[in-house]
């Protein structure tokens, strides 16, 4: 597809993307589980969710700066952990982390890198935080965790929402493997860094399920917190009760996420049960969300329903094949520049002015 001007939203910047993408790629980026209704629950969740804006406030200036794990973020907005950047771009991760600097935006760099965590760590001039999978070698995922903690990250991210991965058909279909030149940076080296073709199915499946450590239960958090002086954050959860688990083992924040449905397919899109963690919570932990965000008025709608700030996955990537570092950072900036005019709209001068009786749920 072409567009006779420079994309102006987010959506623009996937309806480019095959474009700029090889097939498999597209599809593996694009892809989630089996019949893609959690894929799009994610999106359409958001449109039961109506604004009532405060009118007659000044917002003739916006302050979009908060707080997440007691750090300062210029606006509630991260990037989530993605894989294989370099599928997009030969700059890969260090186009997305450079992007992220720019605008001081954290970045959450996925254990499925095709750039070394220390490389990407050098390139960063923004708070890095790294997505941990726990390798069947334990030994192998101490390496790595201790490897992020003296490159200067600042958080490890444990998804607890993958001990296998969930079945996307367009990566059997394509028997999906990386292409020649790109491994798994951050295993280099160890003999499991390679993730080529299998016969009828995906690399990437039949990877992870080699690898990972399918066994891993909350009392694992109490050892990786043991390897570490990392605040660990959980990433993956969908109920009230596991974040009350989590508050319990030690986690320091939640990432309620559904893999943006790429592994349960039916599991909620997660701004629907966002506000029942929230809930549990209480104020101990932060919250993050990501999930189907693709305008500044999800976002608003996220903090409002009690998230510190939300992450986003896909858009990156589609930035990231567009134009490298400048792709990604103009995704960045469209969703800054909206969320500040949704909040202007909806009579917030503030992040803090961003609360729950802003919203109207439609029961259309």
């Amino acid at each position: 597809m072409t567009l006779n001007h420079e994309p102006l939203n987010l959506h623009d910047f996937e309806r480019l993307a095959p474009d700029n993408l090889t097939q498999m790629a597209f599809d593996y980026y694009a892809g989630a589980a089996d019949d893609l209704v959690t894929l799009r629950d994610n999106r359409l969740a958001y449109q039961k969710f109506r604004l009532r804006p405060r009118m007659l406030v000044d917002v003739s200036q916006r302050d979009l700066n908060t707080t997440v794990l007691g750090k300062a973020m210029p606006m509630p907005l991260m990037l989530a952990p993605t894989a294989f950047h370099r599928m997009a771009h030969p700059d890969g991760e260090l186009a997305t982390v450079r992007a992220a600097g720019a605008l001081g935006l954290t970045m959450i760099l996925s254990s499925l890198s095709t750039t070394s965590l220390e490389d990407v760590a050098q390139a960063a001039t923004a708070p890095l935080w790294f997505q941990l999978y726990v390798y069947k070698d334990r030994g192998l995922t101490e390496s790595v965790v201790r490897r992020a903690e003296a490159a200067g990250y600042a958080a490890i991210v444990l998804t607890v929402d993958a001990p296998y991965f969930g079945r996307r058909e367009a990566d059997v279909r394509n028997g999906f493997y990386l292409p020649d030149g790109l491994t798994i940076a951050n295993v280099a080296g160890t003999g499991k860094e390679n993730l080529g073709a299998v016969t009828g199915g995906s690399g990437l499946n039949a990877y992870i399920a080699s690898m990972l450590d399918a066994s891993l239960t909350w009392k694992d958090l109490d050892w990786l917190a043991s390897i570490t002086h990392l605040p660990v954050i959980v990433k993956g959860i969908l109920r009230g009760d596991d974040a009350q688990r989590a508050i319990d083992y030690g986690a320091k924040g939640i990432i309620v996420s559904n893999h943006g449905g790429r592994q349960l397919d039916t599991a909620p899109a997660t701004i629907d049960v966002l506000a029942e963690i929230v809930d549990v919570a209480l104020d101990k932990i932060d919250i993050i969300m990501d999930g189907g965000i693709r305008r500044g008025t999800d976002i608003l709608k996220a903090v409002a329903l009690g998230a510190k700030a939300v992450a986003i996955g896909r858009p990156v990537l589609w930035g990231l094949a567009y134009k490298g570092e400048d792709g990604v950072r103009r995704v960045l900036e469209i969703l800054r520049d909206e969320l500040s005019l949704a909040m202007a709209l909806s009579g917030c001068a503030a992040v803090a002015d961003i609360t729950e009786d802003l919203i109207f749920k439609s029961h259309n």
